[in-house]
C-alpha cells in the first residue's frame, strides 16, 4: 500500500497500529455463527483478522482500487463477499438474504463524514445487528454513548440507546493512522436490547425526541409548542418535572411515555 493514493474525498484513514487492530477484534469476539459486515475496509488491517474468524464477512468498499489488494490479502478464505459501491446506496437486505447466520455484526472503522447515516441506514431499514464494535471521531462516541444530563446528550443519543446499549471502549490516538486525520478517534461497542420498550408510534417518537432537542438551551415548553402540552406536562409532573425542563435532563423512558400518551390522544 505505499504507492496508494489517499482520497480525502472518501474520508480513507487507514489504521495501522497492530495493538489497536488486535483490540477490535477481540472485543468484536466474532465466530464461526457470525456473518460481519465492515464498511469501509480501506486497507484490510481489521479484515486480515477478522474474516478467518467468521462464518462469512460482507465487505462494503467505496473504491474499486482496493478490490484486488483485498482479494489478496484475503487469498485462502472463501467465506467473504466484496461489494464495490456506496454502502449508503446499497440493498442490505438484498445483500443479507443470500446468507443464513445465527449472529449479524458490524465491525468496522467508519468514515467519518458518513458515521451518523451509516449507523442509521441499519435502524431505518429495521436491519438491526446484534452488535456493532465500530471506530468514530471521538466526540461522534461522546454523543453516541452520552449520559443523561450530560452536554453530548442529544436526539441521536436518545433515539440510538432505544435500540441499543451503548458504550466507549476505548480511545485510538490520530496517530495510528495513514494518513493522520485532524482528530482522535474512539472505539464504541453498540448491543442490540433484548427488551425495547413499546412504542406506539414510531414516526411520532423519533419527531417528538428530534423536535426536543432542536434548541439545545431552549425548555420542552419553547421546543414542543406544536404539540399537546397538556399531555405531555403530565407525563413530566409524573417523573419530578415541568415544561420548563431541557430535553438534555430526561431518560429515555420519559420520552417513550410522552410519545405514547400523544398517540393515544390524537
Amino acid at each position: 500500500m505505499k504507492q496508494f493514493q489517499f482520497k480525502k474525498s472518501l474520508g480513507q484513514n487507514f489504521l495501522n497500529d497492530k495493538n489497536v487492530i488486535n483490540k477490535i477484534v477481540e472485543s468484536a469476539d466474532i465466530d464461526k455463527r457470525t456473518l460481519v459486515i465492515e464498511i469501509g475496509p480501506g486497507g484490510g488491517a481489521i479484515t486480515e483478522l477478522m474474516v478467518p474468524k467468521a462464518g462469512h464477512a460482507l465487505l462494503y468498499e467505496a473504491d474499486s482500487r482496493l478490490e484486488s489488494h483485498l482479494n489478496e490479502l484475503l487469498k485462502g478464505n472463501d467465506n467473504y463477499d466484496i461489494i464495490i459501491g456506496d454502502f449508503l446506496k446499497a440493498d442490505l437486505g438484498g445483500d443479507l438474504i443470500k446468507y443464513s447466520y445465527d449472529k449479524l455484526y458490524v465491525v468496522a472503522n467508519l468514515p467519518y463524514y458518513i458515521t451518523t447515516p451509516i449507523i442509521m441506514k441499519f435502524v431505518e431499514e429495521c436491519i438491526l445487528p446484534e452488535k456493532m464494535v465500530i471506530m468514530v471521531q471521538k466526540e461522534v462516541a461522546y454523543r453516541l454513548s452520552a449520559s443523561v444530563g450530560s452536554r453530548d446528550y442529544g436526539s441521536l443519543t436518545v433515539f440510538l440507546n432505544y435500540y441499543y446499549d451503548i458504550k466507549k471502549l476505548f480511545d485510538v490516538s490520530r496517530n495510528c493512522f495513514t494518513p493522520k486525520p485532524n482528530v482522535d478517534s474512539a472505539i464504541v461497542e453498540m448491543k442490540l436490547k433484548d427488551n425495547r420498550l413499546e412504542v406506539l408510534d414510531m414516526d411520532l417518537f423519533k419527531r417528538l425526541v428530534r423536535d426536543s432537542f432542536l434548541y439545545k438551551r431552549k425548555t420542552i415548553r419553547n421546543n414542543l409548542k406544536g404539540y399537546n402540552l397538556e399531555v405531555i406536562g403530565n407525563i413530566l409532573d409524573k417523573y419530578g418535572f415541568n415544561l420548563s425542563v431541557r430535553a438534555e435532563n430526561l431518560e429515555l423512558e420519559i420520552f417513550v411515555e410522552m410519545a405514547n400518551e400523544l398517540a393515544k390522544n390524537r
